[in-house]
């Protein structure tokens, strides 16, 4: 269970991470391009919490992939966040229109594990085939994720299955569909049944497939509600029910993003 931190700037931003970690949570999601890794810094520091129990990802922008760039934007990552090493390190997105050659920065990420500056790496939005020429590349050192959209109404099975198949943990962004599946009766039965949230059934859900969830919220009652789906048990029948309301409803697909499996 992870608090993603997209849009939570300044000081509000900060105070709710604050009341994720005290909630229980323990793995911060942050980005580049996200703009918040100084609020991350800045939480984990006033939380009182060790280093050590605290999962801190950040993920690389499509700006800093080029020759020479991957590890410097990280060292002024690792300064925003005021640590010493990052936990996972994701390639955000693959370089759009390959402007970049693949092979150009999955080196430059072998180079920041070998350095220390990270202690696991990964990739987001990679499909089946840019995972199978960055593992080329890696040789022995694993791509230990892949971050990607998924929720009951985007499934990406085949990826997924696909990852944890070979051993790459799976982490889904918008994995409560921007609060929309109260709008599913399937979901919104399961949720009665239980007296949950339909957002905590998505998030049980992904919990029940072994995935890796990063739901965000600015309000303290939600981000609470969110982190109680890790106490909720669903039935084997319930997630094959939830399996079936797959619609394939892609929410973030740029035009110059990657040709989706």
């Amino acid at each position: 269970m992870g608090f993603g931190t997209f849009a939570r700037k300044g000081g509000d931003g900060i105070e709710a991470m604050l009341v994720a970690l005290e909630t229980g949570y323990r793995h911060l999601d942050t980005a580049q391009d996200y703009g918040t890794e100084t609020e991350v810094g800045q939480a984990v520091q006033r939380s009182g919490l060790n280093r050590d129990d605290v999962f801190i990802t950040t993920k690389i922008a499509t700006g800093n992939l080029g020759a020479g760039a991957l590890i410097s934007s990280l060292r002024q990552s690792l300064d925003n966040l005021q640590v010493d090493q990052l936990d996972l390190t994701l390639i955000h997105w693959p370089s759009p229109n390959n402007a970049v050659p693949l092979a150009v920065y999955i080196e430059q990420l072998a180079e920041a594990h070998e350095l220390g500056l990270t202690r696991l790496i990964g990739v987001s939005n990679f499909t089946i085939a840019m995972l199978e020429e960055a593992q080329a590349i890696l040789g022995d050192l694993k791509i230990a994720n892949n971050q990607f959209e998924l929720n009951p109404l985007l499934q990406n099975k085949k990826l997924a299955n696909y990852c944890i198949k070979m051993g790459i943990s799976v982490t889904c962004y918008l994995p409560i569909a921007r609060g929309i599946l109260g709008g599913v009766p399937e979901i919104a039965q399961i949720a009665a049944r239980h007296g949950a949230t339909p957002e905590q059934v998505a998030l049980a859900f992904e919990f029940a497939k072994g995935y890796i969830a990063i739901p965000t919220s600015s309000r303290a009652d939600r981000i609470r509600s969110n982190y109680l789906a890790t106490k909720l048990v669903l039935s084997a029948a319930e997630i094959a029910t939830i399996e079936t309301v797959d619609r394939g409803q892609r929410v973030i697909d740029p035009a110059w993003g990657p040709d989706w499996d």
